[in-house]
């Protein structure tokens, strides 16, 4: 098949800083027409630096927040279990969004792009609510549950709550940039995340060290600054989407509740969260688990966690590509152009991930050393870094055929999927290594290296056999 037309032949005589520079401000291209390989390098650009801004939240916030020591980390850490169940149905919702979006702009129904949008804001602000409860008037007992210490039930509470709390900015962010990313208007996404990053990293150490009139507020002022951030970036985004971006534009007359497609966006998220859900609450799991071995154990955890999320941002927004291409082009009635763009996105991202095992097997103590001291927590974060980087080319195929499905709309298979290797696999395998084996830290990481590395496998296996290609939307 000619990917490339005639009429469209010259694309690749542009050179590449031009190129980068379209994939920056964003495009009026159309992804279910131009060469396959130029409509992966103008979404992946900007998706893969939407997401390193959202992974450096948490870096810039565990960098600070390290020097207030392992009760702090450990705090964070224990913080980020309740956090992923948000981020379950927030990426959940997303994934949704983002296939129903690209099927609409890929068929060139644009007022309906627009009025699921709208409705996407809405489902998303409900599903905030119960979680700003728990965290405000529950936040010490949430710490409890999960074996915290002392200081992090007394003290860094306020963290927990303020993170909690001020939920709903965390839940539009995904869903506003899930808008835009199924549109084709990466671009927007990533400013996005730009503007929110670049006011934490400012505020961070002013409200956690204080400054001048700036009172020291320590833990909580990460949350804080955190918070800001990000309700800043909902706001712009908000503005930009009535605005019009260069594929999608909400409209005044289109901000009322429809029923209809909200309960039609609320059944297609359902698989996105569940699979989300499975995946994160074995993250819960794990971390429990690891609050027996001690406070050291949570900590290194909780950085090698944060380290892998900043170096895998790439490999995600590469992906996260996938799933645009393959909703985009099924909508345009060409699934083979849409497999195509999996397998091409697929290589990259291996190659890709072969380089990061590379740096994590050889720095992991180096990496650790970034946001702690500690040499405990060191070794034990360095520990799962070495062990992660035995599986990552792997680890790379699994995340885009698991974007194909969802870009596909089938958020159920990865669902099915996730249910059996993380929680019927790795929650007990961990467990079994590590209490009845007695390898403490080493047992968990042990089990999430083998049941990833399944999950892979069999992920991709299941993605050759086509199905996902009938998916109605």
């Amino acid at each position: 098949m000619n990917e490339n037309p005639p009429a469209l032949q010259s694309e690749s005589r542009l050179s590449i800083w031009k190129e980068l520079g379209n994939a920056i401000r964003g495009t009026e291209a159309d992804y279910t027409q131009i060469g396959l390989r130029r409509a992966i390098f103008l979404l992946a650009v900007p998706m893969i630096l939407e997401l390193v801004m959202e992974s450096t939240f948490a870096v810039v916030d565990i960098y600070f927040v390290g020097r207030l020591g392992a009760s702090a980390v450990a705090t964070v850490g224990l913080t980020e279990t309740y956090l992923f169940l948000l981020y379950s149905i927030a990426m959940g919702l997303a994934t949704a969004v983002t296939a129903i979006i690209a099927r609409r702009v890929g068929e060139k129904n644009l007022d309906d792009a627009g009025l699921s949008a709208i409705q996407s804001i809405f489902l998303g602000l409900l599903a905030s609510v119960p979680f700003a409860i728990a965290g405000i008037f529950f936040a010490k007992e949430l710490l409890q549950l999960m074996g915290a210490d002392a200081w992090a039930i007394n003290e860094g509470y306020r963290y927990t709550q303020w993170m909690l709390g001020s939920n709903a900015v965390i839940m539009l962010l995904f869903v506003i940039n899930a808008i835009y990313r199924g549109a084709g208007d990466a671009a927007i996404a990533m400013r996005i995340l730009i503007i929110s990053n670049s006011i934490n990293i400012v505020l961070d150490p002013l409200f956690i060290f204080g400054w001048e009139f700036i009172p020291a507020m320590g833990i909580e002022g990460a949350a804080i600054a955190t918070t800001v951030g990000r309700g800043i970036g909902v706001l712009v985004q908000l503005w930009l989407l009535f605005k019009g971006g260069k594929h999608i534009q909400a409209s005044l007359t289109q901000f009322y509740w429809d029923a209809k497609t909200i309960l039609h966006i609320f059944k297609t998220s359902l698989g996105g969260i569940g699979q989300m859900i499975v995946a994160m609450t074995s993250w819960i799991f794990l971390m429990r688990i690891l609050s027996n071995v001690g406070s050291e154990a949570v900590a290194g955890a909780t950085i090698a966690i944060r380290i892998m999320m900043f170096t895998m941002m790439p490999a995600w927004g590469l992906s996260n590509a996938a799933a645009t291409l393959v909703g985009q082009n099924l909508g345009a009635g060409n699934p083979d152009r849409a497999e195509s763009s999996v397998w091409k996105i697929g290589s990259y991202n291996m190659i890709f991930l072969i380089g990061v095992s590379v740096i994590y097997f050889v720095f992991n103590e180096e990496l650790m050393n970034i946001f702690t001291d500690d040499a405990i927590v060191i070794a034990m974060g360095a520990e799962w870094i070495q062990i992660l980087s035995y599986s990552f080319f792997v680890y790379g195929w699994w995340m885009v055929a698991t974007q194909a499905f969802n870009g596909s709309g089938d958020t159920q298979t990865p669902t099915k999927i996730n249910l059996v290797f993380f929680w019927m696999i790795q929650i007990p395998l961990c467990w079994y290594l590590a209490i009845k084996l007695n390898w403490q830290q080493s047992g968990v990481f042990w089990g999430v290296f083998i049941s990833e590395t399944s999950v892979g496998l069999f992920t991709l296996w299941l993605f050759t056999r086509g199905g996902w290609k009938k998916t109605k939307v």
